[in-house]
């Protein structure tokens, strides 16, 4: 039994990368295993997705143009400063109104207002959160995850949103960057660009979040700097001005799109009943009701153009 369960891990997860099955499939399939058997590989594959993540989010970058990459990331920045603040202020009331114990309220917070995981990975130290407390905060985070990836496209078309609306929205509204690619890459190109670059953008207030966290808290933790970002960076600028090796990046452009399809497999297997469980419905309250405050104003306010790309 062991071995056909190890056996279907390993086959999922090359069909996932070989791009034969989609995004929104290889999150689904990783969901039914994780909830069906017990994890072959439970640390090992939280690495590889981190790793993997990153690394498909780089070579993602051979895709994009840095002109449009830099208007993306210009138009961003406010956005992204004045959503990160709202979600703050509103995660923090809404865990003391529900009376969520510990850190899992700020590490959740911090998660929603940001980027997901990667978020909650660099404060979790700094606040010397328990493991415990980081299991309820990340398994919050990756279910809304999952479900964010599965509707927000279908929301999308049926709000009948353009590329560039859905594309902020996702940036905006939805907590890690595998899921916000997902789901853009599969709205359309123009969508993934700005959904990429815009999510980027704000996964770089983790440094000041990191910085204003380890202030308050006198911390020393070691902050951890998302260096892939800044490959994802030089990867725009190479395929801008090297049109040279312009097959080179669209075959980096697609194996990162692949690679993605991989990361969400494993992060779907990381959803356990065990998860489920440690989550609690306090967080897990929290949780979605920030995540659907966040989604509603944001949308409502790309709607009506108050932000618009």
């Amino acid at each position: 039994m062991n071995f056909l369960k190890k056996t279907f891990f390993f086959f999922v997860f090359f069909l996932a990368f070989s791009g034969i099955v989609s995004t929104p499939v290889a999150l689904a399939l990783g969901l039914a295993f994780g909830l069906s058997f017990t994890h072959p590989y439970p640390k090992e594959s939280r690495t590889a997705a981190k790793i993997l993540l990153q690394g498909s989010v780089v070579a993602l970058g051979f895709g994009m143009n840095l002109h449009e990459v830099l208007k993306a990331g210009r138009s961003g920045f406010a956005y992204t400063a004045l959503g990160i603040t709202f979600a703050l202020l509103v995660g923090l009331a809404l865990g003391k109104v529900l009376k969520v114990r510990g850190n899992s309220s700020y590490l959740i917070t911090a998660g929603t207002a940001i980027c997901g995981g990667s978020a909650i990975a660099a404060v979790g130290p700094i606040l010397h959160a328990e493991e415990e407390e980081m299991a309820v905060s990340l398994g919050t985070i990756f279910i809304l995850n999952s479900v964010a990836l599965m509707i927000f496209p279908g929301i999308g078309g049926a709000l009948r949103l353009s590329q560039s609306q859905f594309g902020l929205w996702a940036a905006l509204a939805i907590h890690d960057t595998s899921s916000v690619v997902g789901a853009c890459a599969k709205y359309g190109k123009e969508a993934l660009v700005i959904g990429t670059t815009v999510k980027l953008a704000r996964a770089l207030w983790i440094v000041p979040l990191a910085l204003a966290t380890a202030a308050v808290k006198r911390s020393r933790s070691k902050i951890h700097f998302p260096w892939f970002i800044l490959l994802f960076v030089v990867a725009a600028v190479i395929n801008t001005y090297v049109p040279a090796i312009s097959r080179l990046s669209d075959s980096l452009f697609t194996l990162g799109r692949h690679g993605l399809s991989a990361t969400l497999f494993l992060i779907g297997t990381g959803i356990s009943r065990v998860t489920l469980k440690q989550v609690g419905w306090r967080p897990l309250l929290q949780g979605v009701l920030l995540w659907i405050i966040v989604g509603t104003v944001s949308l409502y306010l790309i709607r009506v153009g108050v932000i618009a790309f």
